[in-house]
């Protein structure tokens, strides 16, 4: 699909509120049972976002991929997901959802087996950031998250992996 580059900034919202649009729906078909389906129209519609040239909520396009591998078992792509996330968070410092990378950070690594410190500190750094930039409801969930690994890993159920919602 081809957009051609818009003279307004205004024109520029209207094409993030498509792209959002059709992202929420691939990642609804994720959720419903077509995983492979889902997560191959997300990587679609990134590349098609990114021919744009735009970087406005790439990471939380990205986001949304990282849950659908998480979903499809490919925790390890999410991870990577995740990273990428990261990297362009601090390249062009649009940290309005930077509380949710790190706690699907926690998240990935909890069901890779990581380092307890790396698990801890990726679920500290989502509350802290969640408290700092006043977002009550990312850092609830935040917190919901960590205190349900604490909870596994308490009860030993982590034996046979975390298992952590995504939501």
């Amino acid at each position: 699909m081809f957009f051609p580059p818009f003279a307004s900034e205004s024109c520029g919202i209207v094409l993030l509120f498509f792209f959002v649009a059709r992202f929420r729906t691939w990642f609804s078909r994720s959720v419903s049972g077509d995983i492979a389906g889902g997560i191959a129209c997300i990587e679609e519609g990134i590349q098609e976002y990114r021919a744009t040239g735009r970087t406005l909520t790439m990471p939380f396009l990205l986001t949304l991929k990282a849950e659908a591998l998480h979903l499809a078992g490919r925790v390890s792509e999410a991870l990577e997901a995740i990273r990428e996330a990261e990297a362009l968070v601090e390249r062009f410092e649009e940290r309005w959802w930077d509380a949710e990378l790190h706690r699907l950070r926690g998240i990935f690594l909890a069901a890779l087996g990581a380092e307890e410190a790396q698990i801890e500190a990726s679920f500290c750094e989502a509350i802290r950031t969640a408290k700092q930039q006043k977002s009550v409801s990312l850092m609830q969930r935040a917190e919901a998250t960590y205190a349900e690994y604490r909870r596994q890993k308490a009860s030993g159920s982590a034996g046979r992996g975390f298992r952590l919602a995504l939501w």
